[in-house]
C-alpha cells in the first residue's frame, strides 16, 4: 500500500506547476496549493511579511506535499476513513475542499446510511463509511469515484467557464474527468462516445 506521502506527491505531480487562471476561483496556484491556502495558513515563504502570489511561486514540491499531508489528510480526518477511500477522498479534498466529504456523505446516504451532509468527517461519517465498505471495499471506492465524476460534470453544467476542465478542446475527457477516473476501476470508465453524449448539451 502506498504511503500518504507517496499519494501526496502523486497529487503534486497531477496538479502541475504555477498557474493563475482567471477562470479558476482558487486564483494563483502551484502544485495544487492556492494563494488562499497559503494566506489562511500564514505561510510567508519570501519573508516579506505578506503572503502574495510571489510566495506561491516559491513553493517547492516537498512543501506542497507537507501542506497536503497535514492540512488535507490528517486534519480533516481522512486518515480515519476506510483505506479503500483514503486516496480518492484525499485527492478530491485537495481539489474541492469539504465538497469531497459532502460527496461521500451523500453517497453514504444513498447507500442507506443516515448521516448529516455537512462536509465534516466525524464519528458518524467514519462509522457509516466502514459499514458501507465492509461487504465490498472496491464497490465503495468505485462508487465514490463515479460520484466525483458526476460532481465535476454537474459543476461544468452550471458553470460554463469551468467546462474546459471537463472537456478538452478536441472534445475528449478533460483533466477533471480523467482525474476522477484514475480512482475508478477501468470497467466503469466512460467510453469516448459516452463522454461526448454527456457533454453534448454544452455546444
Amino acid at each position: 500500500m502506498k504511503t500518504v506521502q507517496q499519494i501526496a506527491m502523486e497529487i503534486v505531480a497531477r496538479e502541475g506547476g504555477y498557474v493563475n487562471d482567471p477562470d479558476d476561483p482558487g486564483g494563483a496556484t502551484k502544485y495544487g496549493v492556492t494563494l488562499g491556502t497559503l494566506q489562511r495558513l500564514g505561510i510567508d515563504l519570501d519573508g516579506d511579511g505578506q503572503v502574495t502570489a510571489r510566495d506561491v511561486k516559491r513553493l517547492t514540491r516537498v512543501k506542497a506535499r507537507d501542506i497536503f499531508v497535514e492540512h488535507y489528510f490528517h486534519r480533516p480526518r481522512i486518515d480515519e476513513l476506510p483505506p479503500c477511500l483514503q486516496a480518492s477522498v484525499f485527492d478530491m479534498y485537495v481539489n474541492a475542499g469539504s465538497n469531497a466529504v459532502r460527496i461521500l456523505q451523500r453517497l453514504l446516504n444513498d447507500m442507506g446510511q443516515r448521516i448529516a451532509i455537512d462536509g465534516v468527517i466525524g464519528p458518524q461519517t467514519i462509522e457509516a463509511a466502514f459499514l458501507a465498505q465492509s461487504p465490498a471495499p472496491h464497490h465503495l471506492a468505485d462508487a465514490y469515484g463515479i460520484a466525483r465524476r458526476n460532481y465535476y460534470y454537474a459543476l461544468a453544467d452550471k458553470r460554463p467557464s469551468s467546462r474546459k476542465y471537463a472537456r478538452r478542446l478536441d472534445g475528449g475527457k478533460g483533466g477533471w474527468i480523467t482525474r476522477a477516473e484514475d480512482f475508478i476501476s477501468p470497467r466503469y470508465h466512460l467510453t469516448d462516445a459516452e463522454h461526448a453524449a454527456r457533454v453534448a448539451s454544452w455546444g
